[in-house]
């Protein structure tokens, strides 16, 4: 059976039809073009499929795409201001915390919730807030060191704001 779904995707109203089963990973990279977000396991492990839904850090291989009748999601494409990067985007690249990039679109939104919630984390509340991700590649070491960066960058920006 197909659905219309009405939603908010990165500040932007958005329809599709999907079918009940279908999960929200899906739903976004087939019927909305948001192909930042990745399928690494499409059992929740891993965390390449990353959003925010109404504000909470959620795999979207988890969630059917019925279920965004109404809500609000953020991707990674709704973390950029055009072509200006966002202090995460810019200090991954700046860390090369990053190699295959299957896993960053992910980490990018766990950091980003994490740093909305707790502006100041520690490496440890870091690490902690990230263990849902999980990156083949590059280590974690890399990945927490652009995050304490953007961390930093972010606060200096809001004391002047």
């Amino acid at each position: 059976m197909s659905m219309l779904v009405s939603t908010t995707v990165n500040g932007d109203s958005m329809e599709f039809v999907c079918d009940a089963s279908e999960t929200l990973l899906d739903s976004l990279r087939d019927r909305m073009g948001m192909t930042g977000v990745k399928e690494g396991c499409g059992t929740g492990d891993c965390g390449a499929c990353s959003i925010m839904l109404d504000g909470a850090l959620v795999c979207s291989c988890l969630v059917l795409g019925a279920e965004a009748e109404g809500r609000e999601i953020e991707t990674v494409e709704g973390m950029s201001d055009g072509s200006k990067l966002h202090p995460l985007q810019q200090k991954f690249l700046e860390h090369a915390a990053l190699q295959c990039g299957i896993c960053t679109p992910g980490f990018l939104i766990a950091a980003k919730a994490l740093l909305e919630k707790n502006p100041d984390p520690t490496e440890t509340e870091i690490r902690y807030a990230l263990a849902g991700n999980l990156c083949r590649c590059t280590g974690y070491d890399k990945i927490v060191r652009a995050v304490q960066d953007a961390a930093k960058v972010m606060n200096k920006k809001g004391k002047k704001a």
